[in-house]
């Protein structure tokens, strides 16, 4: 019986993933039927099912994909990696905070593609410059979560950890990182979403493969057909990527969940 409550749960979950989803393709072919948009200038869901099948049987589109996942994760971890000693130091001293706050929203407010000229100017067009594109916007949007996170964490724990005569450094690597480990996990995921946001951008560094590369040379080419599948690609990496960091957050975090219950 437990088995088969799993698997009815297991059944509806992937219903309730694929349903808004079908919708979707569903509204397409009738945006498509009804000629409410020109069928120029809409290609059917059938024609870019076909594409992908011809782009992916010449490798070109896995080509495509690897290079723009490497991008993507290169980016990530490493704009990840140096915005959660950033947050925990402007979210532990608040002076530190309060003089790094503009600096920081005076950053993460500009968009990265109107950094590209200087990137080129510095980095050059190799892949450096293109990961670094992506680490500047994930960067910024990991150190901002880092930071609220460590804001809201409440003063309670600290007090109770000096009354027990922990030192400064012990209330830190015992109280204060446990607890915003789910924080770090949301920057992750946050981050990841905008690195996504910001390939085609960093793929205009002169790239010759990459999802944002395949976008821009199609659009070049006015080939609807292949824009529409590099837009479905980088939308359904991203989701694989996140739902996969959401269930290692699950997993991670789970603990803290038995605790406050």
């Amino acid at each position: 019986m437990v088995v088969r409550n799993s698997a009815a749960r297991y059944a509806a979950s992937i219903g309730l993933t694929i349903a808004p989803f079908a919708a979707l393709v569903a509204l397409w072919w009738l945006l498509r039927l009804t000629g409410l948009i020109n069928p120029n200038l809409l290609p059917s869901p059938l024609q870019v099912a076909q594409t992908f099948w011809s782009t992916l049987t010449d490798s070109n589109l896995l080509t495509n994909i690897t290079m723009s996942v490497v991008r993507v994760l290169g980016g990530l971890l490493l704009g990840t990696a140096a915005a959660v000693p950033v947050g925990f130091l402007i979210g532990w001293y608040r002076p530190v905070g309060r003089l790094l706050d503009p600096l920081i929203n005076f950053f993460r407010a500009l968009p990265p593609i109107a950094l590209i000229p200087l990137v080129i100017v510095y980095l050059g067009i190799g892949e450096i410059a293109k990961i670094a594109i992506l680490f500047y916007a994930s960067f910024f949007a990991a150190v901002i979560v880092m930071y609220e996170g460590m804001s809201a964490i409440s003063p309670i724990y600290v007090r109770v950890a000096r009354t027990l005569g922990a030192t400064d450094f012990e209330i830190f690597a015992r109280v204060m990182v446990p607890l915003t480990v789910p924080h770090m996990l949301v920057a992750l995921r946050v981050a990841l979403g905008v690195c996504w946001a910001t390939l085609v951008a960093a793929e205009l560094v002169a790239a010759q493969e990459g999802l944002g590369a395949m976008i821009q040379n199609a659009s070049a080419f006015f080939e609807l057909n292949t824009i529409y599948l590099g837009i479905i690609c980088i939308g359904a990496l991203a989701l694989l990527m996140d739902t996969i960091l959401r269930r290692l957050t699950a997993r991670i975090v789970g603990w803290q969940e038995k605790i406050e219950r």
